[in-house]
């Protein structure tokens, strides 16, 4: 019983991070504990665009067969004109990146995948997840650490190696790494709604040209992405425009005069999305500072938007923390008798690669939103190149692959 305490995991959030950080140790051998502050687990946030570095990881984890059942496959990411519609260019998608990149390329709503992690996570004996619980605290000793939980009232201890804070962007636990460990509002915002594919607005996006791909429609300070979940009988919309902040909430609520006049240029069939306003939430986009720490000696990790959220230009906030989680388990794995050189490792690799993701993030920003000269110079460079030398651009991102799963 003392030797499972002392290679216990010990996990803060139970939602993508953190249900896939605790698959990833407990294949690894670990007995992992998740407390999630929420009472239970509920649908939050909308779509997610899981690209191939993602969905490899998530086969490794035995997760992405059952994911699959509600995700879907988009055959291409195309990008268009907001105001007239025109295809300025595409990424196949489809059998291509999967033959590729060697894993397919999904969207699917954020829910479906956590009820797919959640699903294994429960069939793992090595896993207890406590809902209603939040760690408070944090005290370093000889064998790792205890960290102070609150639950229904009730203070309590828990023990293990270490402890991985997952949870998310407005992190209460980032103080303890962190001199500075409030998140920062970017000053955009993310309005957010999902349509059934038979439905007016459905229908409308049908009409601007949407089929069974990512489509993101580009305009000055401006852009709309929308995609197919639910197994294609829903379709996931997210517009980006210039807003004030709102509080830390995934669901506000903004005047959506802002979200019409940001669209004023689009196309009819892209401008009559904004007439639902009751459909509409907001969610404000907070970033961190890029320099802060996200591990200590004593045994703490931040992984996914706990130590390094970013605005999600790149669609790849749900990838990253993938992939933080996977790494965390094998770098602890990779050296069994120092941990403080196991988060030393992690740490310094994992900055290079969020670090050039983010860089890939702020240029889609600046061209998608570009204007003028520097629009035209965007339409030439897109409508020149062929969608196999676009696809090529990102080798990097979606063909990363993981060292080999050690047992």
């Amino acid at each position: 019983m003392a030797e499972a305490r002392a290679r216990q995991i010990i996990i803060a959030g139970a939602g993508v991070a953190g249900l896939t950080a605790a698959l990833s140790f407990a294949v690894r051998g670990h007995p992992v504990r998740i407390f999630e502050r929420a009472p239970r687990l509920e649908e939050v946030g909308a779509g997610i665009q899981l690209s191939p570095n993602a969905t490899r990881i998530l086969d490794r984890l035995g997760v992405l067969s059952s994911l699959r059942q509600t995700a879907v496959r988009p055959d291409a990411v195309v990008l268009r004109d907001a105001s007239s519609l025109a295809e300025l260019g595409r990424v196949p998608l489809g059998a291509y990146a999967e033959l590729r990149w060697k894993a397919p390329y999904l969207t699917a709503h954020r829910a479906d995948l956590q009820a797919a992690l959640l699903a294994h996570v429960e069939r793992e004996p090595g896993i207890e997840l406590t809902t209603g619980a939040t760690v408070r605290d944090i005290a370093p000793h000889p064998l790792g650490v205890s960290v102070v939980v609150d639950s229904t009232g009730r203070t309590t201890t828990a023990s293990g190696m270490m402890l991985v804070a997952a949870d998310g962007v407005w992190s209460s636990l980032r103080r303890l790494t962190c001199a500075e460990p409030a998140s920062r509002f970017s000053g955009q915002v993310a309005w957010r709604r999902t349509v059934r594919a038979d439905s007016a607005a459905g229908r409308a996006l049908a009409q601007a040209g949407v089929g069974g791909s990512v489509t993101a429609f580009l305009a000055p300070g401006f852009h709309l992405i929308t995609y197919p979940v639910r197994a294609g009988a829903a379709l996931n919309i997210v517009a980006f425009t210039p807003g004030k902040a709102i509080g830390e909430t995934w669901a506000g609520n903004l005047d959506i005069g802002i979200l019409k006049r940001s669209m004023r240029r689009a196309a009819p069939a892209l401008l009559s999305l904004a007439d639902d306003i009751a459909e509409w939430t907001v969610w404000p986009i907070h970033t961190v500072r890029a320099n802060a720490p996200w591990t200590t000696e004593q045994g703490i990790a931040l992984i996914g938007d706990a130590a390094h959220a970013m605005p999600p230009y790149a669609a790849q906030g749900a990838a990253m923390a993938i992939e933080d989680a996977e790494m965390l388990a094998g770098e602890v794995q990779a050296h069994p008798d120092s941990l403080k050189a196991a988060l030393a490792a992690w740490e310094t690799e994992r900055r290079l690669r969020i670090e050039r993701v983010a860089r890939q993030g702020r240029l889609n920003r600046f061209t998608w939103h570009a204007a003028g000269p520097a629009a035209l110079a965007r339409n030439l460079f897109l409508r020149t190149r062929r969608p196999e030398k676009l696809a090529a651009r990102f080798d990097w991102l979606y063909g990363w692959t993981p060292p080999p799963l050690k047992l």
